[in-house]
């Protein structure tokens, strides 16, 4: 028989039990309760959160180095599109969403990491109607993150065309809690002992990898940025693109799988790793299969404004 215990009881047994991946959590805060908590075994999402049981909820992700949060306006505002194309909106200001972020930050005592925050549907019920759910949720969280060592992007990245299509447009450009494609395109890196894939849409044409944006240089030495139809908007592409100007030539439009075999180079750009080059494409080197001059540009750009312009705490 399963036990039925009060409350005191189910919170003990909780506390008793080691949770997988506990040890990567730094801190922690609910909007529900309106305060940060350092122990992982606490940090819960009610079940009929319709962020936990329909996906109805958006996320971003940021990370912070040297005590200097990366990029955290620009993920705000992205956050902001997101939440409009849900019709949903935080159950408290964005002003005050930035303070929380950056006082979670603080309570982990740790000069580097990674923040997570969800703005969900929020609790009310296990139905479909957003209308159940009276008040929206909050969800930021702290964890550890170690940057890459200079050997793994000396390396570099082998990449392939992923059989998940690209997301339709709509909900590419919404940056929502729903995310089965993305992980079915990791899965798929795994089974093919690849690192990164490469989702394209109906036309044929390049979206996005499972969690960052590609870009290349082409023949002429272009910086091309597939146009983001199918793909979600990435800060770090956009922040590239900016620090790059008057160094790189820049376009925005559509790539379809032939120019990759023709690349100068293959980048992938995201959060984590700001800019890393594909080396080999399908099993083909990319140029002559090491990193080139514009990945590791970018990858500098990108530190030095972390350094220059991150929101310290």
């Amino acid at each position: 028989m399963i036990p039925v215990l009060d409350t005191d009881d189910y919170v003990t047994r909780l506390l008793s039990r080691e949770r997988p991946g506990e040890a990567g959590i730094i801190a922690f805060y609910e909007h529900r309760v309106g305060a940060i908590c350092r122990n992982p075994r606490l940090m819960l999402m009610p079940l009929d959160d319709h962020l936990a049981h329909r996906g109805d909820g958006i996320f971003e992700s940021m990370k912070y180095l040297h005590r200097r949060i990366y990029q955290l306006d620009a993920h705000l505002e992205r956050m902001r599109r997101s939440a409009a194309g849900l019709y949903l909106a935080p159950p408290c200001t964005w002003e005050r969403m930035r303070e929380i972020i950056i006082e979670v930050a603080q309570a982990g005592g740790e000069a580097n990491g990674s923040i997570r925050v969800l703005v969900g549907r929020g609790p009310g019920g296990f139905g479909i109607d957003p209308a159940e759910c009276p008040e929206p949720s909050l969800y930021v969280a702290a964890y550890h993150f170690t940057p890459k060592p200079e050997a793994w992007f000396d390396k570099g990245l082998t990449a392939f065309r992923s059989s998940i299509p690209a997301k339709q447009g709509y909900l590419a450009r919404i940056k929502n809690a729903n995310y089965l494609p993305n992980v079915l395109m990791t899965r798929e890196a795994h089974e093919r002992v690849m690192d990164v894939p490469f989702s394209f849409d109906d036309e044929g044409c390049l979206a996005e990898t499972a969690i960052a944006n590609v870009a290349l240089v082409d023949e002429t030495g272009t910086l091309v940025v597939p146009e983001f139809t199918n793909a979600l908007a990435g800060t770090t592409v956009l922040r590239a693109v900016e620090l790059a100007q008057g160094e790189v030539p820049v376009s925005f439009r559509k790539v379809r799988e032939e120019e990759l075999h023709a690349a100068r180079e293959i980048l992938v750009l995201g959060t984590s790793s700001d800019c890393v080059a594909v080396v080999a494409y399908e099993g083909r080197p990319v140029a002559d299969g090491r990193p080139g001059p514009v990945s590791r540009r970018l990858r500098a750009l990108l530190q030095a404004d972390l350094m220059e312009n991150g929101i310290p705490f």
